[in-house]
Order: C-alpha cells, then structure tokens, then sequence
C-alpha cells in the first residue's frame, strides 16, 4: 500500500513513511492509493477489540508485519491504559440507540484510541525508514488531542512534543490535563487566539522549509499527532468495525443490516474515520455530522459552499470550536477521484477562506452524510433530558450529537438502528454537565475539581484516575505566545 498527497506534488510514499511524515511536504494530507475491503468482517463477531483492531490496521501497514501490527495493537490497547477490557464498549441508551464509549483512556476522551497507538506506530515507521534525527511531533488541539498525544509520547525516546493550544478555548480540566504534564520530552505553550490560529500556525510551521532546513542541520525532524497524521487516523476506523460488531454479537442487528453513525464533528477526522470503514465495506446507512455554533460542515454538506469567513463561537462543546476542519480535503480527494479539484479548492480557502465544490460533488457528500447543529442551550436541555430519561450523564460533545440525532429522526424518519459515538467522558466537562443536573445553588461558586466530586456522587459514577487531584498537582507548562510568535516558540524549545 503505497499513499499519495492530496496535493498531488509529491510522489507516492510507503505506509511507514506517511506516519512518520505526517503531512505531505507540499502541504497535503496523505491517503492510501488504493481501497481495501475487509472480507466477511462477521468473523470477528466474537474477538476482542485488539483482533478487530489488528484485522482493520493490517492491510493499511503493507511493510509492517503481522506480529509488529500485534504488538503495537497490544501494547496501545490493555488494562493499563483503558479501564476496561471492551476497550470501546457499547451502551444501549433506548431501543435502537446506542452510545459508543470511547473514553476509557487514560485521558478520557476518544483521542486516545488513536494516540495510544500511534506512538508504537511512530516508532516502527522510524526504524523501517532507517530514521536517524530526532522526532519532532507538533500538535495544535482544540482540547482533548493535546493531552493524549503528550501522554503518548511522554519520555518516548527519540521524539520530542511540543503542543500548542488555544489560551481562553479549552475547559478548566483539559488546561490543566496539559500545564501540569510531566515528561523530559514535552512543552506546552499556549497560544493568544483560538484552534484554527494554532492549527495554521502549526500547518505553517510544518510547510516551511527554512524552519526544515535550519531542524535538520541540527538532527530534528517534523511529525505530527494531529488527524492530518495518517498513522493517527487509520486507528479509528477500528472502533466503527467493533461497533457493529458488538451489536451482532449481541442480537441488536442482523446479518449485513445497516446502521448509521452519529459523529460529534469538528475536524473531521472522526466521521472521516467512519468514511473509510463504510468503503472497507462495513454496512453503513447515514454518517450524521453533528456540529455546534460553529457549524460551517453543516452548512458544507448542505450546500456545497464552505466558508469559513463567519464568527468564530466559544460554546459548551470546545473541542468542536473549529472554522477550518482540515480533514474534509481528504474526503474530497476520494470524492473526486484523486484529481486535483481539492488541492484547488484548498488553495481557494486559503487565500479567500473559501470554496464551492461542483454538483457532483455535493451529490456524492449528500449521499453519505447528513448534518444538523445543536447550540448551548440545546446541549444543555439534552444531557438534562437524557439524564432524566435513563440515569447516564454524558458530556456536552456527545449531547450535541444526541440532539441532533434527534433532529435527524425528526426530519427524515429514518428508523435505522443508529450508534452516536460519545466522545469524551462527562467528568471531562463536569461544569457544564453540572449545571445541567444541578440546581445553581449547588453548582454557585463551585470549581470544576469540586464538581467532580459533587457529580460523582449524583450519579455514583468513579471519577477517572486521570482527573482526580488534577489541582493538586503543579504547574510545569506556563509559557503563552501570539500565534506570529509560534515558530520562535519551537525553536527556542528545541535549543534547549
């Protein structure tokens, strides 16, 4: 399997090579050349996740072998990292509906599904391609991707990361997962402005080749742990398998039935996931993009137009504050046939912060998707209904999706049995799910690591590890940045 750019000027590289470049030095986003199909993926009706996940990677890693691809199934996924065996366990929410936990990491949220693995990953890719400078990973989060790629990656020998993230666009937890991270390898730098200031610094700094040249004179090189990384993104394609999986072992569907796919969606990389699992020939009906205030890929697979030139809106669910998803590029290279429409299309956002795609286009998005945006009063409403209805908090991600599914049944009448996938644990936002299920007296003045504790005692839910006695510990990580100042910010980091 060999993987081209969606930019379409840089020649075809192997799959160790991708993960270990992370994005295209033309400033694409790699994608495999070729399609792969899982035969009879109901054989794996009755193995565990780290089968399914192995049988999903393997086809992808052409120059990894079976007993490498296992071991870094292995090594990603165990009882020391997830607090359950199930590793992407399924809750049957009302007839039909399912939620799909993807928070039983060790950060508590679905990114690490991907960046337990990719680290193991990283490493191989390095070896195969005979690598000998140090890995530089730069990652941009709007939240829950900065915290698990630096618990990846912490004291991984070999690489350095360096995470940005937006200063006033993350919750008080996720702040506080990373300023207080430990590791000889890590920095954490905040940036003044939001995700897509920091997402386009660091696609800047990436691209540049002064910056490239000036680190390699001195043994780095770039890597990325974003979703633009393929080696972040093909992990996820397992937990889509493992759901209807799951379901058919435990009678919820039958033999081929179609399900649909409800995503929480801000980059794209998580629907996109559910994309290529659907191509692999997983039976998938709808993928119901459920998008907040910042609802620019509602508006794109409603229309064909993105524009990204609208206000930018700090809600209740941070981590889907994006403008600019950077993962819709590779869905519309496979779209189009691997032309060269989306690297024009991407150049127009670039320089006009938008772009129209042709009606072909759009009917073949239409399709496969489908879209609606929950605001915060909605989100709100819908983790108190929920709770009221069943006894599950969920969090402020997954609520949006909730409502929006929803929305979806309300508008189309589709009755097909549906898994929303819930992204991040409610612990991870307890203000917000608080404030939902709480009366304002006891929430008033109340701070998020004491809400843990009040939250966990209404719902007698353990609170995760991860987060316990987070403002005990010290801060490690306080430096603060323009986005003008970032590259500055990475090489004074590594001249240390």
């Amino acid at each position: 399997m060999l993987y081209r750019s969606t930019r379409g000027r840089f020649e075809p590289v192997s799959a160790s090579q991708a993960i270990k470049l992370g994005i295209a030095p033309d400033g694409g986003l790699f994608v495999p050349a070729d399609s792969v199909t899982i035969e009879n993926p109901e054989r794996l009706v009755n193995s565990t996740y780290q089968e399914r996940a192995q049988a999903v990677l393997q086809p992808f890693l052409t120059g990894f072998s079976d007993d490498e691809v296992r071991e870094c199934v292995h090594s990603a996924y165990n009882a020391t990292r997830f607090d359950t065996p199930a590793i992407a366990p399924l809750h049957k929410l009302a007839p039909g509906l399912h939620l799909l936990e993807l928070w039983h990491g060790p950060t508590c949220a679905f990114k690490d599904m991907a960046l337990q693995i990719l680290p193991h990953l990283l490493k191989k890719s390095t070896e195969k391609t005979e690598e000998d400078a140090e890995i530089v990973i730069l990652v941009a989060t709007s939240g829950d991707t900065g915290k698990a790629a630096l618990e990846g990656f912490r004291d991984v020998l070999g690489t350095r990361i360096i995470v940005f993230y937006p200063e006033q666009g993350v919750s008080e937890i996720q702040k506080r997962q990373m300023v207080t991270q430990e590791g000889n390898n890590v920095s954490v730098i905040a940036v003044r402005g939001n995700f897509d200031d920091a997402q386009s610094g660091v696609k800047a700094i990436f691209t540049d080749d002064t910056v490239k040249a000036d680190l390699a004179n001195r043994g780095f090189k770039f890597s990325s742990a974003n979703s633009i990384n393929w080696g972040r993104l093909v992990p996820q394609i397992a937990y889509y398998f493992s759901a209807y999986l799951d379901l058919r072992r435990d009678g919820e569907i039958g033999p081929r039935e179609a399900i649909n796919f409800v995503v929480p969606t801000g980059n794209f990389g998580n629907i996109l996931a559910g994309f290529y699992a659907r191509r692999m020939g997983l039976p998938i009906g709808r993928l119901i993009c459920a998008a907040n205030r910042n609802n620019v890929l509602t508006d794109f697979i409603r229309t064909g137009v993105y524009d990204r030139n609208r206000a930018f809106v700090r809600t209740l669910s941070p981590s889907m504050d994006i403008l600019i998803s950077s993962n819709l590029e590779r869905l519309l290279f496979e779209l189009t046939g691997h032309d060269n429409r989306a690297a024009i299309w991407m150049e127009q956002l670039r320089k006009t912060g938008r772009y129209a795609v042709d009606t072909e286009t759009v009917r073949a998005v239409t399709d496969l998707f489908w879209s609606d945006f929950a605001d915060d009063t909605e989100t709100i409403n819908t983790i108190r209904t929920t709770y009221r209805e069943s006894g599950y908090p969920m969090d402020t991600h997954t609520a949006v999706g909730r409502a929006v599914y929803d929305k979806y049944r309300s508008a189309t009448g589709d009755a097909t049995k549906t898994v929303v996938v819930s992204t991040a644990s409610p612990f991870k936002f307890n203000e917000s799910v608080s404030k939902a299920l709480l009366d304002k007296e006891t929430v008033a003045g109340r701070s998020e690591f004491e809400l843990l504790e009040i939250l966990s005692g209404l719902t007698g839910w353990i609170i995760p590890p991860g987060l316990r006695d987070l403002d005990k510990k010290p801060i490690r990580h306080d430096r603060v940045v323009d986005r003008e100042g970032m590259q500055d910010a990475v090489l004074q980091t590594l001249r240390k």
